[in-house]
């Protein structure tokens, strides 16, 4: 496991449980809009991964029509990078996780899935740089998209990933 000392001063900027745990809930969010029902975590922490990874969120589709195995077939190198980086960026997006949780942007329902709670975050995404909404763009779109693919067993699979 990664600590989070060990990052660079950028990466540390970039990565910090705050900015991490937005990004979850901007996935979070994105499942809310398309499917109305909270979002199974692993949707949440995935999405944050690959939003967090540049190889990954400027290769994403701009639709959630877009069928993820053929997007994967259009764009190998998304598989080698989730397999290359997926749990290093996990390491530092579970902490972020957290602190959304214990900040409340994030709330957890009795089935373990996660929800935005009304008015914790607003529906316009807005950020310091073009870095930070797009990748909150990304997490976004992720949330709405991975889930349509099939079971998340399927897409983790599919992305070369496990649990």
């Amino acid at each position: 496991m990664m600590e989070f000392s060990d990052l660079s001063r950028d990466e540390r900027a970039l990565y910090n449980p705050f900015f991490t745990g937005l990004v979850v809930g901007r996935a979070v969010q994105g499942h809310q809009t398309e499917f109305g029902a909270p979002c199974p975590v692993v949707v949440g922490v995935l999405a944050a991964v690959m939003a967090l990874q540049p190889a990954i969120r400027t290769r994403l589709p701009r639709t959630t029509s877009s069928g993820l195995h053929r997007w994967l077939q259009e764009n190998s190198p998304v598989k080698a990078s989730m397999a290359q980086n997926a749990s290093a960026v996990a390491d530092v997006v579970r902490p972020g996780l957290l602190t959304a949780l214990q900040t409340n942007l994030v709330s957890c329902d009795r089935e373990g899935h996660l929800y935005v709670p009304k008015g914790r975050l607003k529906k316009v995404i807005t950020g310091g740089s073009e870095e930070i909404v797009a990748i909150q763009k990304s997490a976004h779109l992720l949330g709405r998209w991975l889930p349509s693919s099939g079971s998340m067993s399927t897409v983790m699979t599919l992305l070369g990933v496990r649990p």
